[in-house]
């Protein structure tokens, strides 16, 4: 008998589901936000918001994605005026990371539409559902950062009011 063959059926394995949920996640995020950015820049530009000045290789690890990702996203971001990259005078063979006002305004400008994404996502769960699978989605995250290809590398802590107060 052919059902014999799975252990289990697709469509309740674990990596069946968060790839239909990624899938959805992006569908949705693309209807909200596509004509401003891809959920890759938006990533980047998130992160250059919180951690002006840095280099692409940090960027990479802060957005949880690989170097030659975050060179090609940098380019893209930096040919659309949203950021500029300079050469490090420390190591000229990195580049230095800001965002530009065009940058700050397009992240700005998203804030209606990541909210409208959020209750999107959410709008079928109570308040404590969305707690409770956001809390574990974010352990599933965490414990399993070292099996990503590339995994988030996390900022070097901060003193307590440099943490409690972005740029």
């Amino acid at each position: 008998m052919q059902d014999s063959i799975l252990r289990e059926p697709l469509y309740v394995q674990p990596g069946h589901l968060l790839r239909r949920a990624q899938q959805i996640s992006a569908s949705i995020f693309h209807d909200e936000l596509g004509l401003l950015a891809t959920p890759i820049q938006y990533a980047v530009l998130c992160v250059l918001l919180t951690h002006p000045g840095i280099d692409q290789v940090s960027l990479a690890g802060l957005a949880a994605i690989d170097t030659s990702t975050a060179a090609s996203v940098a380019t893209r971001l930096e040919e659309k005026g949203l950021l500029t990259r300079r050469v490090d005078p420390a190591n000229r063979r990195q580049r230095i990371l800001e965002l530009t006002a065009a940058g700050r305004a397009l992240l700005a400008e998203a804030n209606d539409a990541i909210e409208r994404l959020h209750r999107r996502i959410f709008e079928k769960f109570s308040a404590d559902e969305e707690a409770v699978f956001m809390d574990l989605l974010q352990k599933l995250v965490d414990v399993n950062n070292h099996q990503s290809r590339a995994p988030l590398v996390p900022a070097p802590r901060m003193g307590r009011r440099e943490a409690s107060q972005p740029d």
